[in-house]
């Protein structure tokens, strides 16, 4: 097993990455019991492929539990669905000490972690994340939130879980997709700061989607402890450093908006384009060389991921999507901050990006 602490003073919790370890969780959960049977959330797709496995390990170590089913998809992160399993949650009696449980993706872990969050001012949760995406990325860090009509993920808090447990087994059941769609996530640590670890996707990444529990493992571990590291400098997205974690996010934010929020373009695929389009405008501003773009761009393309407007299928024009962006989070006194690159491994994050130019850039790519 690899375990890595996410460092938080009080708030701190391990991530438990090993694969089997659905099949053993009872064990890890023995200590969070409080003596009335677990909530477990999870979606309609995971409770056929894994509560079963789940349920089992739960009563072979004399656990029991209640399972709420939720429709799979984005727009499950919603206000109807967020009343609806408040009120389960209440009517369970849960109480502060107790720990609500999300299987799932990262729909289902935002929002049984937003639920977690207010439910009597605050109670307990723990990810068991089942998907790529959010084994690397959503599971870890504390963000809830679900979507409102104006852009995604802007009402949440900050409320972290109290453990996460990671088996890879889990991704043996997902579609082609929805792998590609998690890798991007993985990509995106490697674009961060770390010029290895690309290197090493460049090199593994064909054997990862493939389905190599090794080449997966260790891309799991790698993420997780490189997201460990910001949230433990900057849990909070105070000093800048954690809004490094969303390169790709303000542009394919704008691009999941224009679609709908729906699987016309997963979150994931929506992260890719927008990795793309930001080294595009690095390019652009003189900041990033054209070896690098090209290369991002070559990479997630062979990953299977869209790369362009083109190949995420949005034809709006450039001043529409900065209007989606004009209800992103990091917006602060009427500007917007940009992750941006001044090359593989060295994003930063621009504050004087004049939001014409970036329509007006959109609107050339997407000729």
């Amino acid at each position: 097993m690899t375990i890595v602490p996410v460092s938080l003073g009080a708030r701190s919790y391990d991530v438990r990455i090993e694969s089997g370890l659905l099949d053993r969780a009872g064990e890890a959960l023995v200590p969070y019991a409080s003596g009335r049977p677990f909530l477990v959330v999870t979606d309609e797709h995971v409770a056929a492929a894994q509560w079963p496995r789940l349920d089992t390990a739960l009563r072979r170590a004399g656990l029991a539990a209640e399972l709420v089913t939720l429709p799979a998809g984005e727009a499950t992160k919603s206000w109807p669905h967020l009343e609806a399993l408040t009120d389960r949650m209440i009517a369970h009696g849960i109480e502060r000490r107790d720990h609500v449980i999300a299987l799932g993706g990262g729909v289902i872990g935002d929002l049984v972690g937003f639920a977690a969050a207010i439910v009597k001012r605050g109670c307990a949760f723990i990810q068991i994340p089942t998907t790529l995406l959010a084994q690397v990325d959503s599971s870890v860090g504390g963000k809830t939130a679900i979507n409102s009509r104006a852009g995604k993920n802007l009402l949440g808090a900050f409320h972290q879980p109290s453990l996460v447990l990671i088996d890879p087994e889990t991704l043996d059941t997902l579609g082609a997709r929805e792998v590609r769609a998690g890798y991007a996530e993985v990509v995106k640590y490697g674009l961060i700061d770390d010029v290895a670890f690309f290197e090493w996707c460049e090199a593994n990444g064909p054997a990862l989607l493939a389905g190599d529990p090794d080449a997966r493992a260790y891309a799991i571990a790698r993420s997780v402890a490189a997201k460990a590291a910001i949230v433990a400098q900057d849990e909070r997205e105070t000093s800048g450093r954690r809004a490094l974690l969303n390169l790709g996010h303000t542009f394919g934010h704008a691009l999941e908006a224009e679609t709908g929020f729906s699987d016309r373009l997963l979150h994931g695929e929506g992260v890719a384009a927008g990795m793309a389009l930001a080294f595009s405008y690095s390019l652009r501003r003189g900041e990033c060389s054209g070896q690098d773009a090209g290369r991002v761009v070559a990479h997630l393309r062979a990953a299977g991921l869209p790369a362009s407007l083109r190949d995420a299928g949005v034809d709006a024009p450039g001043a529409r999507l900065v209007d989606h962006m004009l209800h992103d989070k990091k917006m602060s006194g009427g500007t917007l901050p940009f992750l941006l690159a001044r090359g593989i491994g060295q994003t930063y994050l621009a504050k004087d990006v004049d939001l014409a130019d970036v329509a007006a850039f959109l609107d050339e790519v997407r000729g």
